[in-house]
């Protein structure tokens, strides 16, 4: 291989001349390049913000910050997608069945099958409602059981559980459940069934968004990375494109920030100690 000198002499023009022509053209070749990339992701990922795709860039050996994808995209108008909603009620706290203390306040999963946190929201078809119901693995935020129903009946939040507890192992008395106040979480047949598991049931406190913000915040996602935007015919087919938006986006490649952008599976091979329940660690989250 001929080298810089060699080069510069057969082509008879100085190195200096040589060096000043590659570091005007370089750059902009490089940026080109980029630009490139970040569209063809911005277009794969439509609901990614700046420091996502940022993420997936360093992945890609590209070396680049947040402050300049963020440039890129503003000049480009790679915009992820956002779009409100109207939200009906999912959660009916006026009921007489006992109301379970919050146990999830001060704990800090180390491991899976410490703490599971449920939730239920609403999905938008033509021409009516369906809910979905989840609960995720709190150390991890690993989906590991959902269900959709055309109801809020306690059968939609039953399905979900069953089928966590068909994917995961627990230990007797080290697995917490928390849920809101609702009456799904809270009647006899679902506590029942966490007591026929040896799972503690909890709840959120009244009025504290921090009680269920890790399963709020999933709700988020689905919504802006999935729902909307989306045009469900049917229960069937909403279950279908939300049911591989859950197994295969969330849970095996969405980035999370809180995992060090990795994704739940990711983390939880990665994870030291993830395959075993050890105990709970405390942190200081609360409500004022």
């Amino acid at each position: 291989m001929l080298s810089v000198e060699q080069l510069c002499r057969l082509a008879e023009v100085s190195r200096a001349a040589f060096y000043r022509r590659w570091h005007e053209s370089a750059p902009r070749a490089e940026e080109t390049a980029l630009r490139d990339r970040l569209q063809r992701l911005c277009i794969e990922h439509r609901h990614y913000g700046y420091r996502r795709i940022a993420a997936l860039l360093r992945r890609d050996d590209w070396v680049v910050n947040h402050k300049r994808v963020l440039r890129l995209m503003r000049e480009d108008n790679l915009l992820c997608l956002r779009k409100p909603l109207f939200r009906p009620a999912t959660t009916d706290s006026r009921h007489g069945w006992r109301v379970w203390p919050n146990l999830a306040r001060h704990l800090m999963p180390t491991a899976i099958n410490q703490l599971w946190v449920a939730d239920i929201t609403y999905v938008r078809l033509a021409e009516a409602f369906v809910y979905l119901a989840v609960i995720l693995d709190a150390f991890s935020r690993k989906v590991v059981g959902w269900a959709m129903a055309d109801h809020l009946r306690t059968e939609l939040a039953l399905d979900a559980l069953g089928m966590a507890l068909e994917r995961r192992t627990v230990m007797a008395g080290a697995l917490v459940h928390h849920s809101d106040r609702g009456v799904q979480y809270a009647c006899g047949d679902y506590i029942a069934r966490l007591e026929t598991a040896a799972i503690l049931p909890s709840m959120s406190r009244i009025a504290c968004p921090y009680d269920n913000a890790m399963a709020e915040s999933f709700m988020k996602t689905l919504k802006q990375e999935q729902v909307n935007g989306a045009d469900y015919r049917d229960l069937t087919h909403a279950r279908a494109e939300i049911g591989a938006f859950i197994e295969q986006v969330y849970n095996r490649q969405r980035l999370h920030s809180a995992l060090a952008y990795r994704s739940p599976d990711e983390y939880e091979e990665m994870a030291p100690g993830a395959a075993a329940q050890q105990p709970l660690a405390v942190t200081a989250n609360s409500c004022p």
